[in-house]
């Protein structure tokens, strides 16, 4: 196995059980972890908050998940200190970028073990704290797109489409709305007015605040209705959408509350208007897309906050308030 500089001892910030939001957050002094044979050991440079990390926490998987004391957040960046005796595709010094498995995460730290599955090579040019935000936002909104058939060369079946995306300046929509314009798509936003410039300026063609009657009813400036609805809110309903949709059109829900939930199962075999659930799947294929079209230029993280590792307790409460436009760094 071979090691670069390794230290006994690192801080880490964890929590020891439900609830209790940011101010639950503790640093800790204890022992860097080992690595198994098919493991890397990344020295942290930067991390990012992703509403999973929040929900972990206020207790969505109760009582299974996690196994306490718990360090969270699954999406980092960093450089290799030390891999194991079976792999390959990684050495000591190499920048990547993880992401975490959900089960142990480990983020929040200035060390973590990962496996070199979940890892990727970061291109020479991409800042950490850029790196980190992608894995959980950016595949999340690659894979809803890919989902609907989009080709990032302009070659699929579904270019050109109307494409509506919600919480347009959420992590998530503001990848997805890059990638539906890359994907030549004519895209219509949702997102509160603070951030209709910003999203304007992402590529979307309308944009739609939210809070206004047009923008509740998800109503096209245009009068258009959508082929595809990218929902990324889990407060928007099928009885919303539904209208919406042309003739066949279809729903990809990122983010399902319950009454979406059952029209996914009731519209499962629908030939007209459906509604479909996508889950996240690592995937280093896609994960290695979107950090090439962000090396590329294409494709870029909209960081909201960066926070010293010293006040991960802040990055934690600004992810909690839902007001963040895009992603919450802490940088080590």
């Amino acid at each position: 196995m071979a090691a670069g500089e390794r230290p006994a001892t690192m801080r880490a910030v964890q929590y020891s059980g439900y609830g209790g939001g940011a101010a639950a957050l503790k640093f800790v002094e204890i022992h860097v972890p080992s690595v198994k044979k098919d493991e890397v050991l990344v020295k942290v440079e930067a991390a990012s908050i992703n509403q999973s990390d929040l929900m972990t926490q206020k207790g969505m998987m109760r009582p299974f998940h996690p196994k306490f004391p718990f360090i969270p957040v699954n999406n980092v960046s960093g450089e290799i200190v030390e891999v194991g005796s079976a792999v390959r595709e990684f050495k000591v010094g190499d920048k990547v970028v993880s992401k975490l498995d959900f089960w142990t995460a480990g983020g929040l730290a200035e060390y973590v073990a990962t496996s070199d599955k979940l890892t990727v090579a970061r291109p020479a040019g991409i800042s950490a704290a850029d790196a980190a935000g992608v894995p959980v936002a950016g595949l999340t909104a690659l894979q809803a797109l890919k989902a609907i058939g989009t080709k990032f060369d302009g070659s699929g079946t579904s270019g050109g489409a109307d494409v509506l995306i919600t919480a347009a300046s959420s992590g998530v929509g503001t990848y997805a709305v890059q990638l539906a314009k890359l994907g030549n798509h004519r895209v219509t936003a949702t997102c509160g007015a603070r951030n209709l410039g910003l999203v304007a300026g992402l590529g979307a063609d309308e944009v739609l605040d939210y809070k206004t009657p047009e923008g509740a009813a998800l109503s096209s400036p245009s009068g258009k209705k959508y082929d595809y609805i990218v929902n990324i809110s889990n407060k928007n309903k099928w009885s919303v959408f539904k209208p919406r949709l042309s003739s066949h059109g279809r729903v990809v829900d990122v983010a399902p509350n319950f009454g979406n939930f059952v029209a996914s199962v009731v519209t499962l075999f629908s030939r007209r208007k459906k509604l479909s659930l996508v889950s996240l799947k690592m995937s280093k294929e896609d994960l290695g897309l979107l950090l090439e079209l962000m090396r590329e230029g294409k494709l870029r993280t909209v960081v909201d906050s960066r926070h010293p590792f010293e006040k991960a307790a802040d990055a934690w409460a600004r992810s909690l308030s839902g007001h963040a436009t895009g992603k919450v760094i802490v940088e080590m």
